[in-house]
């Protein structure tokens, strides 16, 4: 894909995948996810229950929502697909909505009870809540970004990453997830079940690198995706981040794919999926 301007007026970026990850109840880690991507493997039977990531002490993974939960999961381990140190990335989290269910109970507590708001649940309530914990459990001390942008998320956040690792030439963390809505904000908002996958985007090749994406900011609204494999994508059906499930399925088929993501009611974000190699 040539990196001449386009009508949007950017360049284009190029980086490289170094570490894929991918949870959903039925589809617990990318290697399950990827055998089913491919058409090797059915679905998981029964539904995992949430995620306990490691990264967490006891207390504190009983007390994290589902949010921070699958966020963590995935986080570290595209990190460690990568080979990857969590401590020295700077990262990017992106939901849609944030952490619909905690904010149900913030609405309807400070309706009717005021006083009695949790202290716990109200921290755990804010839209970078997953970043904080993950920078804290970690250690990390570089930035981060918390995003949100409706259903033009994934979009926007993976041009965000995209734009960070090629501008200060490092690798960047890129975490998207999101939560099913419930209680009157379900009538506001749409999504369903629980989904979080993350990449490690690098601006170099490495050893480590499984593909490599050129994203392009175009003018326009975005055509839609061919349908990924119907018995994965009816697994995160509904979800707000569903939309993405198209390019971890480009991933994990190794094929050259052209997919577009939206960005906003005008512009798309075109990217180019050119595989290197099998997924470790």
């Amino acid at each position: 894909m040539s990196a001449a301007m386009h009508p949007a007026g950017s360049a284009a970026l190029s980086v490289w995948v170094e570490g894929v990850a991918l949870w959903t109840p039925r589809l617990p880690g990318w290697p399950a996810a990827r055998a089913v991507l491919r058409g090797e493997t059915q679905p998981q039977g029964e539904p995992a229950p949430r995620p306990q990531p490691a990264l967490l002490p006891p207390t504190e993974r009983r007390r994290a929502p589902d949010t921070v939960a699958v966020a963590l999961e995935v986080a570290f381990a595209a990190c460690a697909s990568a080979g990857r140190d969590p401590a020295r990335l700077p990262s990017v989290f992106a939901s849609a909505y944030g952490d619909l269910p905690l904010n149900d109970y913030m609405c309807a507590t400070l309706a009717r009870t005021p006083l009695l708001v949790s202290p716990t649940r109200f921290h755990n309530s804010v839209h970078n809540a997953a970043a904080g914990y993950w920078t804290i459990a970690t250690g990390c001390l570089e930035p981060y970004t918390a995003l949100s942008a409706r259903e033009h998320t994934f979009g926007a956040g993976l041009l965000s990453a995209a734009t960070q690792a090629v501008s200060e030439d490092a690798a960047v963390l890129y975490v998207a997830y999101d939560i099913e809505a419930c209680g009157p904000m379900a009538t506001m908002v749409s999504s369903r079940g629980l989904f979080g996958v993350a990449m490690v985007l690098s601006p170099q090749p490495s050893t480590r690198a499984v593909a490599r994406l050129v994203c392009e900011v175009r003018a326009g609204s975005a055509p839609r995706n061919s349908a990924a494999s119907a018995q994965a994508a009816a697994l995160v059906q509904g979800n707000a981040m569903a939309g993405c499930l198209c390019v971890f399925e480009a991933l994990a088929q190794e094929v050259p794919r052209e997919l577009m993501q939206t960005l906003s009611g005008g512009l798309a974000l075109s990217v180019a999926i050119v595989p290197r190699g099998p997924v470790a």
